[in-house]
């Protein structure tokens, strides 16, 4: 090859792309956060929290797990909107002993989202730089464990201080999410609060709200 068509060659070869830059994910146990958040006193507003995700922690995608429930449709419109991936888990209605003396105006729901969550975990791990895992529940133990050993795991955001003993072994990586209320809280919440205890003449004119709703009330932060 003479030197003209090696300086030829040299000057048509292509440019090898950059391997693109994998982000970090991550994977919200809805339920727990929520009761977690408001058992603590306040209620998490789902749009502050997606920007938080994405401009501290490199936050590509967020999965937000939740148990399906047709009343709350526009919910999960206004999650995804607010820039999460909405999975949807079917709930079941819990049996109630017909001579317990505690008596409820319906069955309450249970959706246990804890398989899709390590599932999609699992699934997308390929995509990702690491995960987050948002949840103070210790049936994660396990997906934790894993992670970390393949240095997959960049935190552990849990709603307070009441996790799961099982977490321990991580602490390094978990961040109370309770500590941070004052960057990611509803402010319209605590107002509400503060009104009902005060004595609000409005306050018992709200519609009865069922012990499902409360389980997965996510609601009223968007």
């Amino acid at each position: 090859m003479t030197a003209e068509n090696k300086k030829r060659n040299f000057f048509n070869r292509r440019k090898r792309p950059a391997p693109k830059k994998k982000h970090n994910y991550a994977f919200i146990d809805s339920q727990n956060l929520n009761l977690g958040t408001q058992r603590a006193g306040w209620k998490m507003d789902w749009k502050k929290f997606r920007i938080f995700l994405r401009e501290k922690y490199d936050v590509e995608q967020a999965y937000m797990f939740i148990g399906y429930m047709p009343e709350n449709e526009d919910l999960y419109t206004q999650m995804h909107d607010a820039g999460y991936l909405v999975a949807l888990k079917p709930t079941l209605d819990m049996f109630i002993d017909p001579d317990s003396d505690k008596k409820e105006d319906k069955p309450p729901t249970k959706g246990n989202v804890d398989t899709e969550l390590v599932m999609y975990a699992m699934k997308e791990m390929p995509s990702y730089d690491k995960a987050i895992i948002v949840s103070g529940d210790g049936d994660f133990y396990s997906l934790v464990e894993y992670l970390n050993d393949r240095n997959k795991l960049l935190h552990i955001m849990t709603p307070n201080w009441k996790y799961s003993t099982l977490l321990k072994p991580f602490e390094d990586y978990i961040i109370r999410l309770d500590t941070l209320k004052r960057e990611l809280a509803y402010r319209g919440y605590n107002r509400r609060s503060k009104k009902d205890a005060g004595g609000d003449s409005r306050k018992n004119t709200a519609p009865k709200r069922s012990p499902s709703q409360d389980a997965k009330g996510v609601d009223g932060a968007l």
